[in-house]
């Protein structure tokens, strides 16, 4: 008979460990493509973020799954490098939009030759119908995460509202 709780734990820590390695190797590899377009991995991850539209730094943030301060600190660089800048929101008088300009476009632009060079070696190694089915493996998994953190909050914000002595007790380590 196995321990159900303890292989669901050992499944996500293998999910969280395996995750963790690949976000390791997808920094490195970034880091290398960025480079010698004068771009960091984090600086092409919110340029990237905006090419489609320009969208407010919380945007981004949400987009991205990282703080609004993290972004707020990359954004403001880019715009001091001339990589991008602040555009007026419509439907925010207060949180500008971001959007790059042609140079921070032009240094994604030298980018795609290397990404594009990854992403063919990925396609060979995984063969084409193996690395679609690891992004819906992998979107599927974030909406996952997505869906548990929501009702989580909810569940806290109930709580919240109680008195102390109406909360349940705190789980044990």
């Amino acid at each position: 008979m196995t321990d159900a709780p303890r292989a669901q734990q050992d499944l996500l820590s293998a999910t969280a460990l395996g995750v963790f390695r690949l976000n390791g190797q997808f920094l490195g590899v970034a880091e290398e493509l960025a480079r010698p377009a004068g771009l960091t991995a984090a600086w092409w991850q919110v340029l990237g973020a905006v090419l489609g539209e320009p969208l407010p730094v919380a945007g981004v943030a949400r987009a991205m799954g990282i703080t609004r301060q993290s972004v707020q600190r990359i954004a403001d660089l880019l715009v001091d490098k001339g990589l991008a800048e602040y555009v007026p929101n419509p439907a925010h008088r207060r949180a500008k939009l971001l959007r790059p300009t042609a140079e921070g476009r032009a240094a994604i632009q030298r980018i795609d030759p290397g990404h594009a060079d990854l992403a063919a070696r990925l396609a060979e190694e995984l063969g084409t119908e193996r690395f679609e089915q690891t992004v819906r493996v992998l979107t599927r998994l974030s909406e996952a995460m997505d869906a548990i953190s929501s009702k989580d909050a909810i569940s806290s914000a109930h709580w919240q509202d109680r008195p102390a002595s109406h909360r349940p007790a705190p789980a044990s380590p």
